[in-house]
């Protein structure tokens, strides 16, 4: 079951990179690629809890799929990490 746990743990974080990218563009405002290797900044983790910009309504489902593809990662995560 740890395996399995592990190879879900995997698979779902396959597609973390492609919510990360367009969450940081939205935050930042740009569109470079460069956004994707910078470290974590505080604004990020404020966009993630807030409501920086309430007005965008892309904004507003691309932080809430995140939140959610978080939460789901953070449970796996814990179910692997907690399983004996």
């Amino acid at each position: 079951m740890k395996t399995f746990l592990f190879i879900v743990l995997i698979i779902w974080g396959i597609p973390s990179t492609f919510f990360r990218s367009k969450f940081r563009k939205i935050v930042y405002q740009t569109d470079d690629w460069k956004i994707n290797i910078k470290p974590l900044f505080k604004k990020e983790i404020i966009g993630l809890i807030y409501n920086l910009y309430p007005e965008n309504k892309d904004y507003i489902k691309t932080r809430n799929n995140y939140r959610t593809y978080l939460f789901v990662y953070l449970l796996i995560f814990l179910c692997y990490y907690f399983y004996k």
